[in-house]
């Protein structure tokens, strides 16, 4: 089984920090240092499922060797069959050990767990794409509703036909950002709207970003920054206007950002919302611009809307949707629609993984 000098290197290296970090967390001046010693343990603590993994490698590794050494001694038949089973069976298990050590390896998103912001806009198509806007929520309502997630509204801007000009929600839960970090880009639908008296198949577009939820920790905010109006909110169509001003705009002058929130009747609690998206919104503007690629993300996420730009396409008539990023097609739209994203949420995190993988022995 071929595998680098450099690669076993490099796993022995970490080996004998492990190793050196045990040492540490028993010495007496460290545990003194109450700050140190956390430092240390955390590193001892994210080493440990590495170094666990390769000693098992060289313990069957060791199996290996062994096996080959009475292979080539053997002279029965029956045995010699039995050694020959025993040395496929540890060449798998080895395998198995070093993709599970380079999956452990493999940098982990600080966002994995995040509680996320979902943010839904129409691009090309119009009506259409507003339309199709709104069945996109509730496709991830469904899915947070399998997954036992909460959703919350924070601010839902309908057209006069229902669709959605722009949704702002929350989804609260273990996990969320992890999976559905994947939904950022351009959605594409192809579809004979119920307007369309000729049964021409249209194509429309509609925008999706997905945002972790940044912590108090992470962002903090200048109130003399802010600019902070209140207004009357409205359902679809102008109905249950609120008689009291209870919904929020919030401006961050600094950046431009603005957030809005109208679902709750407490002005209160509209703002309270607003400012877990403002802060949100400007985790990712403050992260994306220190890598110096912020326009490249946001464009990456959201694009212009163009029916050319798209991450994965809904084709009603013929029942599929396609992710175009991995080159996957399922044929059970209707069940997609209700929630059922995990097999093309799983591909895309597997491609991922594979991707990362490719280049984790250099």
């Amino acid at each position: 089984m071929k595998v680098s000098e450099a690669f076993l290197e490099r796993l022995n290296k970490l080996k004998q920090r492990h190793e050196e970090l045990g040492a540490l967390l028993c010495d007496a001046e460290v545990i003194q240092n109450q700050e140190r010693l956390k430092a240390l343990a955390k590193e001892h603590s994210d080493l440990t499922p590495v170094v666990e993994l390769y000693d098992a490698f060289l313990s069957h590794r060791a199996e290996f060797a062994e096996c080959e050494k009475m292979l080539a001694l053997e002279t029965d038949a029956d045995m010699r069959a039995l050694l020959k089973q025993e040395l496929e069976d540890l060449r798998q298990r080895q395998e198995k050990d070093l993709e599970d050590i380079k999956i452990a390896l493999l940098p982990k998103d600080p966002n994995e767990d995040s509680n996320v912001v979902m943010e839904i806009r129409a691009g090309a198509g119009g009506d259409e794409a507003a339309l199709f806007g709104t069945e996109l929520m509730k496709m991830y309502r469904h899915y947070a509703d399998l997954n036992r997630w909460k959703v919350e509204e924070v601010s839902m801007n309908f057209t006069e036909l229902g669709g959605a000009k722009e949704l702002v929600f929350m989804i609260t839960g273990k996990g969320a950002y992890g999976k559905l970090k994947f939904e950022s880009g351009v959605h594409r639908v192809q579809r004979v709207p119920e307007t369309e008296s000729q049964g021409r198949v249209h194509t429309s577009t509609v925008t999706v970003a997905v945002l972790p939820e940044a912590k108090d920790v992470e962002i903090n905010i200048n109130e003399n920054d802010l600019k902070i109006d209140t207004y009357r909110s409205g359902g679809a169509g102008g109905q249950h206007v609120n008689k009291t001003e209870s919904a929020i705009r919030i401006t961050h002058i600094p950046t431009g950002i603005i957030v809005e929130c109208q679902d709750e009747r407490s002005q209160i609690k509209n703002k309270e919302k607003a400012m877990k998206v403002l802060k949100s919104r400007l985790y990712d503007f403050y992260q994306s611009q220190l890598d110096r690629e912020y326009a490249a993300n946001r464009r990456a996420q959201v694009g212009t809307g163009d029916r050319s730009e798209r991450i994965r396409t809904y084709n009603f008539p013929q029942g599929r949707v396609t992710d175009h990023r991995i080159g996957l097609t399922l044929y059970y739209l209707d069940r997609f629609m209700l929630g059922e994203l995990d097999e093309m949420i799983d591909a895309l995190r597997i491609a991922v993984q594979n991707k990362l993988l490719e280049n984790i022995e250099d």
